[in-house]
């Protein structure tokens, strides 16, 4: 474009430069007509000066010119895709310097129009995040076009198994600018047990607000981010085979090892109840020197015993045997009461002690060999003994220093009261109540 002549003195130009519009990126060019309007050879430098100047070029740079004469030289723009070079209008300067005359040194100007372009760079991290019900991730946003932008999330997920929640949801930027954004993912409910269950999902960025329609949205094109969320289970896999582990002892302990407990301790109850050996030289009931005597035999929790000597009782469903061993002018003698009852029953069992007999007792043995629950109590004729809460012992023995004398026709008797039957031996729990009660002493003879 050259303008209407005009005097600008020895050795000054005549000149203009057109508008022009540039996209960043590309390459546009303006030009520039220097006319020498003086009366000599004139020389002219040419440099573009202003915000322009370190993407724009003149060419040639250098022109000589007869007097009246003018030549058109290129001004080449070629502006950096970089938000540094924000869209909207800049000046333009070119500095013409006259070499003869270098005061008349002129700069024209022009307006450089720069277009918009829209560019975001995002980064998820992690992009496997595990959890048992939610996952926190960091997602990097940096607006990398020359405009202002506000920025929108889009997750995607095949189901609807997942909840997002952005933080901040919808930030704003400016050229350069970057932000971080928080991103929560959470799921509708645990998972137990079992193997970690795996969520995918996708998340998009764009441009939110209002947009220039007559710009393309060049982030639509842009592909989604890709990320996981594994799901774990509340409890582990090693915690199911603990739990079978305990579960197979467990089963081990009332299938093998608690039956062969309960027998030992069944042994050991029999073998408690055996009547006790008189030694050589002890005192009889008289105070006498024993004679030779005969062992007694045996008594069982089941009430089936042997002896020499029998002692004979009943109450309710208790029965009991006795076996004696002479002893002077009196024999040593053992009884066994071995009573069952109903849960809720209160039953009786008895050893009546024989006619023109004292008995002497100086040791009870009780059995509780099933674990029942009640109450028992031992009385020796019209004398209580002692009440025992059933649940608190298995086998308990009393001894006393000074025979117990009990009359003859009187009884030893135990009173039970069941409230629960226990577990005996075979592991599953009994029908009713079962104890067994064992006295041993000396019976007298008396004369009446």
């Amino acid at each position: 474009m050259t303008p209407s002549a005009a005097s600008y003195g020895p050795g000054a130009p005549s000149l203009d430069i057109p508008a022009v519009t540039v996209a960043p990126g590309s390459t546009a060019t303006t030009s520039l007509t220097v006319r020498n309007d003086s009366d000599i050879v004139e020389a002219y430098s040419l440099e573009v000066v202003g915000d322009c100047a370190s993407w724009a070029t003149v060419e040639p740079p250098r022109v000589s010119l007869y007097p009246g004469t003018s030549e058109t030289v290129t001004i080449r723009l070629e502006p950096p895709r970089s938000p540094e070079i924000r869209a909207g209008e800049l000046p333009l300067g070119v500095r013409v310097l006259p070499t003869e005359h270098p005061d008349a040194v002129q700069v024209p100007e022009t307006t450089v129009h720069i277009e918009e372009f829209h560019e975001l760079q995002t980064e998820l991290a992690p992009r496997r995040r595990r959890g048992w019900l939610r996952g926190r991730y960091k997602l990097a946003v940096r607006n990398q076009g020359n405009t202002p932008v506000q920025v929108g999330f889009t997750p995607g997920q095949a189901g609807e198994e997942l909840a997002f929640a952005f933080n901040p949801a919808e930030p704003k930027l400016e050229p350069g600018e970057s932000v971080e954004v928080g991103l929560r993912v959470r799921t509708g409910k645990p998972v137990w047990f079992g193997s970690p269950v795996v969520w995918p999902f996708t998340l998009a960025t764009a441009e939110t607000g209002d947009q220039d329609e007559t710009q393309p949205d060049e982030t639509a094109d842009r592909p989604p981010l890709d990320a996981e969320f594994v799901q774990i289970p509340v409890f582990p896999k090693w915690l199911l085979a603990v739990l079978a582990a305990l579960l197979a002892l467990l089963l081990a302990w009332f299938m093998l090892v608690r039956p062969a407990v309960r027998s030992a301790a069944k042994e050991a109850a029999n073998e408690a109840v055996q009547p006790r050996p008189t030694l050589p030289g002890e005192q009889g009931g008289n105070g006498q020197t024993p004679g030779n005597g005969s062992g007694g035999a045996s008594a069982s929790p089941d009430g089936q015993g042997q002896g020499q000597g029998e002692g004979s009782g009943a109450g309710g469903d208790g029965t009991s045997t006795g076996d004696g061993t002479t002893v002077g002018d009196g024999q040593q003698s053992s009884a066994t009461i071995d009573l069952k009852s109903s849960s809720g029953e209160t039953k009786t069992g008895t050893y009546k002690v024989p006619e023109k007999s004292v008995f002497g007792v100086t040791d009870i043995v009780v059995a509780n060999f099933q674990g029942d629950e009640g109450v028992m109590t031992i009385s020796f004729g019209d004398r209580k003994i002692t009440t025992i809460a059933l649940e608190t012992f298995r086998n308990q023995d009393y001894h006393w220093v000074t025979p117990i004398k009990i009359p003859a026709n009187n009884t030893v008797t135990i009173e039970v009261t069941c409230a629960k039957p226990g577990t005996p031996a075979t592991g599953r729990r009994s029908q009713g109540c079962h104890e067994v009660l064992n006295v041993s002493g000396v019976v007298s003879r008396t004369e009446q």
